[in-house]
């Protein structure tokens, strides 16, 4: 079963400025650095952060894909899965979710959460909607997310969506001085 939802609350996407901020990468265990593959390997409560992008995972690799792109693969344990959070430009929303397996391509500006995945869309620390799946790709671009079940386990996958927050109305009639 596989199904397409557009993100509710209007086109916004991740934090435009994220692009032009330094990539930093943290880990407990030692990486490998390959400058003629264009690949960087980090093992141990990796912690990858780009302006207000973080990826967190037991394993990371890293590629440079040209034009300053880059693609990565993070990976959990199973105590641990990888996760992702980034803020949506202009408002204070952010998408985060966790997955045996995260793929990030900043070319395409697409998110792909593989095993046991989970999305939230936060308005401030709230959740507002939430997606769970065997597989969950996040078109961040368009504002799309596309949601498959494990067909194995009899294809279900899952959407809680709310409504958006009432419009802020102007000064209350009859307020208090």
């Amino acid at each position: 079963m596989s199904a397409a939802l557009a993100l509710a609350g209007g086109a916004a996407q991740a934090d435009k400025a994220d692009r032009n901020q330094p990539l930093v990468i943290e880990a407990n265990k030692p990486g490998t650095v390959d400058m003629q593959k264009q690949v960087v390997v980090f093992n141990g409560n990796v912690v990858v952060t780009q302006g207000t992008m973080r990826i967190t995972a037991e394993r990371m690799e890293l590629r440079e894909v040209g034009e300053g792109h880059r693609t990565a693969v993070a990976l959990g344990v199973p105590s641990t899965q990888a996760y992702f959070r980034q803020k949506r430009e202009g408002l204070d929303e952010f998408i985060e979710g966790n997955a045996d397996r995260i793929d990030y391509d900043s070319r395409s500006d697409l998110v792909k959460l593989t095993g046991n995945a989970k999305v939230r869309r936060l308005r401030g620390s709230t959740t507002a909607d939430e997606i769970t799946g065997n597989l969950i790709t996040y078109d961040n671009r368009a504002e799309l997310f596309n949601v498959a079940g494990d067909n194995a386990a009899g294809g279900r996958v899952r959407a809680v969506l709310t409504p958006p927050p009432p419009a802020a109305s102007g000064a209350a009639a009859g307020g208090s001085r």
